[in-house]
This record gives C-alpha cells, sequence and structure tokens, in this order.
C-alpha cells in the first residue's frame, strides 16, 4: 500500500467514527520524506514536532460533536490535564495534558511524556511511532476517555446537587448526538456451529464488524473469540474488530504452540469463560455507558480501596442486574481471568469495572451481539434514570 493511501485510509476511519469533521483532519506520515494528507498552513507548525521525537506519523484534528463541546469543557474546568479513570486511559494514556498553543515546542514538551495532547479550543493531537493507526488509535482513545469522563463528572455532580447551567447545557448537546441503540441486531450474523475453519473465520469478521459499527468498541480495543476443535481463535492483540482478517491467533487449549504470543492479552479470560459456560463464542466490547455506570459506586467516598476499585473492589454491584465486577488485564491476581468467569452466566454479560463487558454465544455470535446491545441499552437507560432524563 502507498503511503498516501495508508494516511488517507486512517482519515477515512477517523471520519467514519465520527470523531472527526470531514475534511478538517490533517495527518502526517514520515518515511523517506513527510507526506502530509492535505496541504494546510498547520503543517509548517506541525512538522516541526518530527525534527524533536522520534516519531512517524502525527495526527490533529479538531473533534467532533458532541466531543468537541464536552473536550471543551473538560478544558475550562480542567487546569493543565484531564485525568479520566477507565482502562483505556489508565493502560495506555494515563492522563492527557491540556497545552495552549499548536507550537512545535509547546507540543513536543507535552508529546515527551504523554502520547497525546489537547490544544485548548483548537483540537487533539497524536502520534504514532510505527505506524498512523497509532496515531489513529491514540485519538479515539482520547475522544473516548472524555466522553466518559464528562459523563461520570455528570453522574456524580447530579448525585451531589452540584451540575451547573453549562455543564447540563453540554450534557443536552452530548444526548441530541447519540446514536439510538436497536432492540436487536438488524442482520442476523451466521449460523453455528461451524463446518469448517474459513466459516468460523468468516463468522468472526462479521461479528467485529457489527461491533464496531453499532460503536459498542473504540479504536483497536475489545476482542473475540470462538471455540473451534479445540482451539481457541482469537482476535491478536491491538488488532481492530472491523478488520480481523489474517489478525486471528489459533490457540490450541493444551498449549501445544506459542501462537497466544501475539494474541489478545485477555486471551486467558476468554478461555476460562468457555470453559465455565460450555459456549463456543465470547465478545468484548467497551461500550461508553456500560463502562461509565461501571464506575458510578455510592460508597467511593467511604472507601478504603480508593484508587484500587478497578482492581479489588470488594463490593458485589451490578447495573440492572448485569454483575460489575473488578479485574485488570493479564493473569495476576486481581486478572480478569480470575473475576468475570464465576460472575458469567449462560444469558447475561459481564460489567468489568471502567473497562467494558463480556457476552457469550452458545454456537454462534447472535447470541453474544444481542448481549452486548442489551448490556449498554440498559446501562444508557439507567443513567438517563438516575439524572433523571428521558431520551
Amino acid at each position: 500500500m502507498l503511503m498516501k493511501d495508508i494516511i488517507d485510509k486512517y482519515v477515512s476511519k477517523l471520519e467514519q467514527a465520527e470523531l472527526a469533521e470531514p475534511g478538517r483532519a490533517l495527518l502526517g506520515f514520515l518515511d523517506a520524506d513527510l507526506v502530509w494528507n492535505r496541504d494546510h498552513p498547520d503543517t509548517q507548525r506541525l512538522r516541526g514536532v518530527f525534527d524533536r521525537i522520534n516519531i512517524n506519523s502525527l495526527l490533529y484534528a479538531p473533534p467532533r460533536e458532541p466531543y468537541g463541546s464536552i473536550i471543551s469543557y473538560l478544558c475550562r474546568t480542567n487546569q493543565d490535564k484531564i485525568a479520566p479513570e477507565d482502562c483505556e486511559t489508565r493502560t495506555f494514556i494515563h492522563d492527557i495534558p491540556i497545552v495552549a498553543s499548536l507550537d512545535a515546542e509547546t507540543l513536543t514538551r507535552a508529546l515527551q511524556t504523554r502520547k497525546a495532547v489537547i490544544v485548548r479550543d483548537q483540537g487533539i493531537v497524536a502520534y504514532g511511532w510505527v505506524s498512523p493507526e497509532q496515531a489513529y488509535i491514540l485519538y479515539s482513545s482520547v475522544c473516548f476517555a472524555c466522553f466518559v469522563k464528562f459523563f461520570s463528572d455528570y453522574l456524580q455532580d447530579y448525585k451531589n446537587g452540584a451540575v451547573d447551567p453549562e455543564q447540563r447545557e453540554v450534557l443536552q448537546n452530548a444526548l441530541a448526538y447519540l446514536d439510538p441503540l436497536p432492540r436487536e441486531p438488524e442482520v442476523e450474523l451466521e449460523r453455528g456451529p461451524f463446518e469448517d475453519k474459513a466459516s468460523m473465520i468468516r463468522a468472526m469478521d462479521q461479528a467485529g464488524k457489527m461491533v464496531v459499527g453499532y460503536k459498542l468498541v473504540d479504536s483497536f480495543f475489545g476482542n473475540i473469540s470462538y471455540l473451534y476443535e479445540d482451539t481457541l481463535y482469537i482476535s491478536q492483540t491491538s488488532s481492530s474488530l472491523d478488520e480481523l482478517v489474517g489478525h486471528i491467533d489459533p490457540c490450541p487449549l493444551d498449549n501445544s504452540t506459542s501462537a497466544g504470543i501475539t494474541a489478545s492479552s485477555e486471551l486467558p479470560a476468554h478461555r476460562d469463560i468457555l470453559q465455565k459456560t460450555g459456549h463456543l463464542a465470547v465478545l468484548h466490547g467497551h461500550p461508553k455507558f456500560s463502562v461509565i455506570m461501571s464506575m458510578d459506586c455510592d460508597k467511593r467516598d467511604n472507601c478504603d480501596k480508593e484508587g484500587e476499585c478497578f482492581r479489588r473492589c470488594p463490593e458485589e454491584r451490578d447495573v440492572r442486574g448485569y454483575p460489575v465486577v473488578p479485574g485488570e488485564v493479564g493473569t495476576g491476581p486481581f486478572g480478569l481471568c480470575r473475576t468475570v468467569p464465576p460472575a458469567i452466566e449462560e444469558d447475561r454479560g459481564v460489567i468489568v469495572y471502567g473497562h467494558g463487558v463480556f457476552t457469550t454465544g452458545a454456537h454462534d455470535f447472535n447470541q453474544a451481539l444481542q448481549g452486548l446491545l442489551d448490556v449498554e441499552r440498559n446501562c444508557r437507560e439507567e443513567y438517563l434514570r438516575r439524572i433523571g432524563e428521558d431520551l
């Protein structure tokens, strides 16, 4: 693929995900030469970042609504950084610096310690050190994290009677942009059990595209697996769910190969979920309101686990009957493979604190996709109920 084609691909993905206005993004890619997706005066300022830090791509774009208003509000109510508490932020971007101008020196200072930065009242800048895909992923992560933080903060402020008029105006604007969630998928996925490996891979790819299409996952987050002939086929780490072909690893249950090295870091959780349920399919998404509701806790101010909630919350919690469990990526003492499988039931998903949702399907991905939609719709409805809104 030519350099310009690669650049255009990720600009197009950014626009299709409704994260940036069409024709507004600037994406530069450095190979033998520095190439931008389009001519613009700001590229002269941005190119200086390439001279100062070791990167190969840089993305700058004003965020599309409702992200634009949300991020502007968070910039006005935070001084020099925004610190969301969701898993994506905690794992990949930590916090998001806020700077005042788009000049290369200012951006470089922030990007030397962080992978993305918000330029106040202008936009988001993110870089990639291997490919433009990384810049796209980080931009998407900033939008996701700011959305989750704003709605989480609003819910807490509403409970405390501390919502201000500007905050409510931003909320109303954001609600107007929410896409309706269907009661059930508009297209039936391929039915299983699958007769051959090719049919199974095709079904995984179809399900991944549906999860992305319904915005039940952002950028590359989320994963998918299917158990076929004693081998667990699972999306590779950092793979995009809407581009799964060629990015699915076969991991034998007896660990007889090393394929798991490049597989999703949540491979142990998927394996144990399937063993617990007897099902064949697992979907894991990061739907926004499921993440928001997972972090809503009335006991936070009187909890000795403050700061450790995501890892070892001792409370039994749920949202409309869907269990909320703590857990972190990996196989440590607080790993998801220890917290999710015991909580999951055949027909109900499990929400992980600040992280996302796991659902299963007995023979294929129809039940699992329906489960993701059900959890997210219920979490959205419950959020609106708790703040006294009606969508």
